[in-house]
């Protein structure tokens, strides 16, 4: 008998020491996030183990907009950002702050506006809005200026005969937009899910229009790399994107008709209730979830619309192009491993 408790013990020992040995062999990685539901694809590598096959340790670091990321990212605080292309990103890139655009985080495919314009309730039911020509002279909540979703705000002001200038804009966190709106310290909100899907539920808001209606295919969230990471790290850069893409197809495995009611959407619910902030599933039933490319394309003329507006609006501090910001090959040498996405059924 001691002889077995003795060999169980050792045997014990001897697996503790590999899994102990595995952790220590794990690469840290920083990846910056803003708390957004497009932040899903990494809360699912990261749930479903794929980073740790990958050998990776991905360490998360909350932001309340991609915008302020730029800075750490540059400074090689962070290695993996899941941000916006921002003008604060360009201007980075034009002072020879290293940072790259590697692949799609969140888009506006049709029927997937999962950052629509709200509209006070209040606004919406005395018919003080109407139309989106209603927007002028109102105070317009967005993440922060020169962000991607001040494009978008463009792109509604444009459809309604509009200028910037004819809006007054507000920089918030997205879960703070939520208590504006109810306070009515702000009239309308550019608000990506869950929050919007919040203010709804909480009476604040209405859902006036997807940004699928206002900017069609919009490329909102990037996954960003620094330099460092993904020329000092390359391997590593390369492992990340593999398990990312995974976690992408996983994604929108659960998709289905612009809502998770795909065929695993019930654990991609769970993941989200556990690594966000909102624990109730059925608030992620009922958001209008983010398009994310299966094979994380990116959409350059999109890319392209919003540096030419941030040019517009005097936002650039220097001479940028997209050419020394985008890098594809991360993405593509990682589906050419992974092979084409195959819808689960």
């Amino acid at each position: 008998m001691n002889r077995l408790i003795l060999s169980a013990a050792v045997a014990a020992s001897l697996l503790f020491g590999c899994l102990e040995a595995s952790a220590a062999d794990l690469v840290t990685v920083n990846v910056g996030i803003a708390n957004s539901s497009s932040d899903v694809a990494f809360f699912i590598a990261d749930k479903k183990g794929y980073f740790r096959e990958e050998g990776i340790d991905a360490k998360f670091v909350p932001f309340d907009s991609g915008a302020k990321m730029v800075a750490p990212l540059g400074a090689g605080q962070l290695d993996v950002a899941g941000g916006s292309p921002s003008a604060g990103l360009y201007n980075a890139v034009a002072r020879g702050i290293g940072i790259k655009i590697v692949a799609d985080k969140g888009s506006t495919p049709p029927g997937y506006g999962y950052q629509p314009l709200l509209i006070r309730k209040d606004l919406i039911d005395s018919g003080k809005f109407k139309t989106l020509a209603d927007l002028k002279g109102l105070k317009v909540a967005g993440s922060a200026n020169g962000s991607a979703s001040t494009s978008t705000m463009n792109e509604a002001l444009k459809k309604a005969g509009l200028k910037p200038a004819d809006v007054e804009r507000l920089y918030l966190g997205f879960p703070q937009h939520v208590l504006a709106l109810e306070n009515k310290a702000v009239d309308a909100a550019l608000t990506t899910e869950p929050s919007a899907t919040e203010a709804v539920r909480r009476g604040a808001a209405v859902r006036f229009m997807g940004d699928d209606e206002i900017y069609p295919n919009h490329q909102l969230a990037v996954v960003l790399y620094s330099n460092t990471f993904a020329e000092q790290h390359h391997d590593v850069a390369e492992a990340f994107m593999r398990a990312y893409i995974r976690a992408a197809r996983d994604y929108n495995n659960a998709l289905s008709n612009g809502k998770l009611a795909g065929p695993n959407a019930n654990e991609v619910v769970s993941i989200l209730t556990e690594y966000t902030s909102v624990k109730d599933p059925e608030t992620f039933r009922t958001i209008v979830p983010q398009g994310t490319n299966p094979d994380g394309k990116l959409n350059v003329e999109s890319l392209k619309t919003d540096l030419a507006y941030f040019k517009s609006e005097g936002l650039m501090e220097g001479e940028v192009s997209l050419d020394k910001v985008v890098d594809t090959s991360f993405a593509e040498d990682a589906v050419k491993k992974l092979g084409p996405y195959q819808p689960q059924k």
